[in-house]
């Protein structure tokens, strides 16, 4: 029996929970300066439309959220934060003071837009282990932003992480530029990592990229059981709003996961 099939027999492995990136609120209020728009206003509202997390990304630049947004996340919001950022020996000190509830460990480059692949853990082991070391001990729960590779997971296992969040973008990308092809092939690779990660004893998240129209495949994966999502729900947010952007991806995040237990009766 194929990977795909033995996936669409699985009962999904328990809620799928929608995590809520607030960094490009941050990057609203840089372009101009002073506070508005608020990210701890965002996080609220997102609370109040059904998110179930909060994710913000501490870039070395600082180009959005800043170590004050941390401050107030980690204080005055009652969702649990997952703190994205590079290894690096400030983040980690940063991690360690503010106590996040999950730390997800991301590449960084200063020059790039938006995150544009996976971390290679592989190649990076020697550096990576000693914060994910750290992390853990500190109580955070850590988490791999990887390619959906066999190899980056097995790594991924050996280092101790509690998470990997596969990274989705290629297939967000093929899909939107109409290469249904591509789009296939990624959702095979998607597949195939979710169920080697969960066989592994990975929480298995997915990110980067979702949308309305790519949200339901990520939501189908029995072994996904979160999804972060941030550019488009902002982007989003300047048509709908920002809670009924919010409201309107939990909706379809519980259609794709509706179709699991509809293939499984």
């Amino acid at each position: 029996m194929t990977a795909s099939k033995n996936a669409q027999k699985q009962q999904p492995v328990g809620p799928l929970r929608l995590g809520v990136n607030i960094d490009h609120v941050a990057t609203i209020r840089n372009a101009r300066g002073g506070r508005h728009p608020d990210p701890l206003r965002a996080a609220r509202i997102a609370a109040e439309a059904g998110a179930d997390g909060i994710t913000a990304h501490l870039r070395e630049d600082r180009r959005h959220i800043a170590d004050s947004d941390i401050e107030s996340l980690v204080n005055e919001i009652d969702l649990p934060l997952n703190l994205e950022m590079a290894a690096t020996d400030e983040m980690l000190d940063i991690a360690l003071r503010h106590r996040p509830h999950a730390v997800c460990l991301v590449p960084e480059k200063r020059q790039e837009l938006t995150t544009e692949g996976g971390l290679d853990v592989a190649a990076g082991h020697n550096h990576l282990a000693p914060f994910v070391r750290q992390l853990g001990d500190s109580g955070a729960r850590v988490s791999l932003f990887v390619d959906a590779d066999p190899v980056q997971l097995a790594v991924a296992k050996a280092l101790g992480a509690d998470v990997v969040e596969l990274h989705v973008g290629a297939y967000c990308d093929a899909l939107a530029e109409g290469d249904e092809l591509a789009a296939r092939r990624e959702e095979d690779r998607l597949r195939h990592a979710a169920i080697q990660a969960h066989g592994l004893g990975l929480e298995v998240h997915a990110g980067h990229g979702l949308s309305f129209d790519t949200v339901k495949f990520a939501s189908a994966l029995p072994e996904v059981v979160e999804l972060n999502i941030g550019h488009f729900l902002v982007g989003e947010a300047i048509f709908i709003g920002f809670a009924e952007a919010i409201r309107t991806m939990r909706t379809l995040m519980d259609e794709g996961r509706a179709t699991l237990e509809s293939e499984a009766g």
